[in-house]
């Protein structure tokens, strides 16, 4: 399991310097003229931010496994999906309702934490 943690955080890594990179420099103007540059990196930060959590999660996977690390690790996986997914997909098509869903991704990513948190406690 740690193994699929870590891949992820590593691609989930890679995809959000690509992103960051792509809305710098070839999308700068669009963004620009859509209002959507804040959102565009609240959506590349969010999913930076989660690659460390999801990275901490598959390093302490390897040593104490247990049920909180596990589900803790698929709850940063499926809120950034949701939240930093959907705010990319409001600014590529620019269609407002697609921010409806984000909150349901930050939702999970709170999951995240709390499920590590009491990881932590009970394990460390």
């Amino acid at each position: 399991m740690h193994k699929i943690f870590l891949t992820l955080a590593a691609l989930q890594g890679m995809i959000s310097v690509m992103l960051g990179a792509f809305g710098a420099h070839a999308l700068k103007n669009y963004l620009t003229q859509i209002n959507r540059v804040e959102v565009f990196e609240t959506a590349v930060k969010y999913m930076f931010y989660h690659t460390f959590a999801l990275l901490a999660i598959g390093i302490l996977y390897i040593y104490k496994p247990n049920s909180f690390l596990y589900w803790s690790g698929y709850s940063f996986i499926t809120g950034t999906v949701i939240f930093s997914g959907s705010l990319l997909i409001l600014c590529f098509t620019n269609v407002s309702k697609w921010g409806a869903i984000t909150p349901i991704g930050g939702v999970f990513l709170i999951l995240g934490w709390i499920l590590l948190a009491i990881n932590s406690i009970k394990y460390l």
